[in-house]
């Protein structure tokens, strides 16, 4: 069980980086970018390609994050400059990713134009040279025999996973929240809101969208290719449902948490990708289900995190009329009593 949860609570954190970017666009900018399933994909195949052909793991992962935002500005320009449906605009370029994403792994083999998958198995990845370092530490021998000593059988192997990624999303997150707060993320967030409000103070709302989609696919391609990283292969396949996956996340964070803040916001949504493994991983311990699935786990925790806080607001709406018109009777019969002292 402690194992599932550290390996849900590791995978969390890193696609909380994801759920940052969708929460960019469909609360931000109030975007529905599909592009997330193809960026994320095109994310992962970049680092992957480029620490293949011999390229340091670092460079591979900017070089993602470069490929994400370029297919972000693309989303907007098909839906500013091309008067394309927002929806359509995102899947459009999802599906255009998926040929591109492919001609990306191609490129690792001389006799193949596309390629569906890269391992990464004997690759060096920012995770391993993390790990050379970590582990000169002791550190996880440390934390493991105080976890044995307190009867916990199935230790993880390393706490560096959680270490690293853990800084990368706390800088990240710091980034988004001094981003929105400055002229450029006001002006997005104000476009988001209401369009024609801020077209009235002569603001480029064409060009801000362009730049938050960028940002936004950025964040998702730099997740992509940390879980290529950390699962050591990329996979055609593995961006379909990321929108599901960041939306649930989003959905969650800011059902549990609320989002009163920016700061408190951008924590919810991160803590809500992790709560989202973390619930993913116990559903799969139950006998009945398989990693197969998945999908619809996923469905049924978005329906969940829909509807619940819903019932939630309703029977917190009864429970507050109940007691104004509890405390409004007793004034009336208050009333009724100094009254009838009044008339004695």
């Amino acid at each position: 069980m402690f194992t599932a949860i550290f390996g849900s609570v590791e995978q969390g954190i890193i696609y909380a980086i994801m759920a940052l970017g969708v929460y960019l666009t469909f609360r931000v900018l109030d975007f529905p970018d599909l592009t997330v399933d193809g960026s994320f994909v095109t994310g992962a195949g970049t680092a992957a390609t480029m620490i293949v052909l011999g390229y340091h793991p670092v460079l591979a992962t900017l070089t993602a994050i470069v490929a994400g935002f370029i297919a972000g500005c693309l989303t907007g320009l098909l839906h500013t400059k091309g008067k394309i449906n927002p929806l359509l605009s995102g899947i459009l370029m999802m599906i255009a990713l998926y040929s591109i994403n492919l001609r990306i792994m191609g490129l690792t083999s001389e006799n193949s134009i596309g390629r569906p998958n890269i391992p990464l198995l004997n690759s060096e990845t920012l995770f391993s040279l993390f790990y050379r370092w970590w582990g000169k530490l002791g550190i996880d021998e440390t934390i493991n025999s105080l976890l044995e000593s307190i009867g916990v059988q199935y230790v993880p192997g390393t706490w560096g996973t959680i270490v690293v990624v853990g800084i990368i999303v706390l800088i990240i997150k710091l980034i988004v929240d001094w981003f929105l707060k400055t002229e450029v993320g006001l002006a997005i967030r104000a476009t988001g809101d209401n369009k024609k409000m801020i077209r009235s103070f002569s603001a480029n709302t064409d060009n801000l969208v362009i730049i938050g989609l960028g940002i936004s696919n950025a964040l998702v391609a730099l997740s992509g290719a940390l879980i290529a990283q950390y699962a050591k292969f990329a996979d055609i396949g593995m961006g379909i449902g990321m929108i599901v996956i960041g939306l649930a996340s989003v959905i969650i964070g800011e059902a549990i948490f609320g989002t009163k803040t920016i700061i408190r916001t951008t924590l919810a949504v991160i803590s809500g990708a992790i709560v989202y493994r973390i619930v993913l991983a116990l559903a799969l311990r139950i006998d009945l289900l398989d990693t197969g699935d998945m999908k619809l786990i996923t469905a049924i925790i978005v329906i969940a995190a829909l509807i619940l806080p819903q019932y939630i607001d309703k029977r917190r709406e009864k429970r507050r009329k109940a007691r104004r018109h509890m405390q409004r009777t007793i004034s009336e019969v208050q009333v009724l009593k100094q009254e009838g002292n009044d008339l004695a």
